[in-house]
């Protein structure tokens, strides 16, 4: 199935894919550094750190999970 197939479908169920890029996008910028955000997804930093400015991301979380993670592996 083509991704313009795919798109239309999406659409004909009521989804509109522009505001669910959008709300997704929005949400990962809340969990996640700006550095990781733009290598995950391929964009620049620059626009990762608008998009966490934007949605008001505290990534302190991120790095707090991170740290008991290698904590607990090391144990």
């Amino acid at each position: 199935m083509s991704a313009w197939a795919m798109g239309e479908r999406l659409r004909k169920l009521g989804i509109r894919l522009a505001e669910a890029r959008s709300t997704t996008l929005f949400q990962l910028a809340t969990a996640l550094p700006a550095a990781v955000l733009a290598s995950i997804l391929g964009i620049d930093i620059n626009v990762a750190v608008k998009w966490q400015r934007a949605a008001a991301g505290d990534w302190t979380a991120y790095a707090a999970g991170i740290n008991r993670r290698t904590t607990a592996e090391q144990a």
